[in-house]
Order: structure tokens, then sequence, then C-alpha cells
């Protein structure tokens, strides 16, 4: 029982510091830093085309730049970014298999592969993203409307220091 014990709290520990750990890349520049898989940022679309393509169509999978706002301070389980578009879009990670650093990523350019797609966010998990933020009590309570976005599920992300 006790190696059992020993082997659970060993694959936590693994679990929960290699989900942040950046991929290692061979021969790529040591600026990026890679998370999730493994990605280029060949075919990056402008927020233009992006915008226009969800006229039509409720998700595009694309690649995509911008700069990072914030990111989740309790677990980089979730980032925002300029995206060049009136507000800000939201980065989750596919299957909550990656994460990136919680700290010193505002003023980054991130690269993200995935899909972007029209999302309604409940207020409820508004509340928890600010919450997560570390948003004050008042900024949390005067979230009260549902916020229609364009949000992003990220396969990988490269971030450049």
């Amino acid at each position: 029982m006790k190696y059992l014990s020993l082997l659970a709290c060993l694959f936590f520990v693994y679990s929960c510091t290699s989900q942040t750990a950046p991929n290692v890349v061979e021969g790529a520049p040591e600026n990026i830093k890679s998370y999730g898989e493994v990605i280029t940022e060949d075919g990056l679309m402008s927020s233009t085309d992006l915008q226009t393509a969800l006229a039509s169509a409720d998700s595009v999978p694309c690649t995509f730049s911008g700069t990072i706002k914030e990111t989740c301070s309790k677990k980089g389980c979730w980032m925002t970014m300029d995206a060049g578009m009136s507000d800000d879009m939201r980065v989750t990670f596919k299957d909550y298999g990656f994460f990136v650093p919680v700290e010193g990523q505002a003023g980054k350019r991130a690269v993200v592969k995935g899909y972007a797609y029209k999302s309604v966010t409940e207020v409820d998990m508004l509340q928890h993203y600010a919450e997560d933020a570390g948003k004050s009590a008042e900024e949390i309570a005067a979230i009260t409307e549902p916020e229609v976005a364009i949000s992003f599920k990220a396969d990988g992300v490269l971030i450049e220091d």
C-alpha cells in the first residue's frame, strides 16, 4: 500500500509540473517556448480574415497570433489575447491537456493553432475567470451579463520571450 501511495504522489507531482513545462523542440529559437502540440507559424490568419470566416461559420480551424493580455493566475489553464479585434480573445487548451506559465506572460507575442469559434460565456463562468485572474470581490460582483465573443481552443501554443 505504501508503494501505491508513493506512486500516486509521484504521478501527481509529475502531472502538475509537466503540463506547464515547454516542449523541447530541436532547432527552435531559444526565445520561443512551445506548449501542447508542437506547432509552427505557417499559415497565420489575419484578424480580418478570421472575422470574415466566422461570419458564415460557427468555427474555423486556423493558426493565429496576438499579444497575451493575461493568463490564469492559478494554473495557466487559459489566457486572453489582444487579437486585433474589438474584444480580447479567450484561449483555452485542448482537453485541458497543457497549460502556460501563470506569471510573466502579459505583453508577449503568442501563436495559437486550433480553432476559433463563436462563444457565449455565462455570468458564473465569467465570474470564475475573474476570480482566477485575482480580481476583487467588487469587480467579480459587477459581472452581470453573459459575454458573446470569439474564443479559441488551442492544440498548441508558441510564446515568444
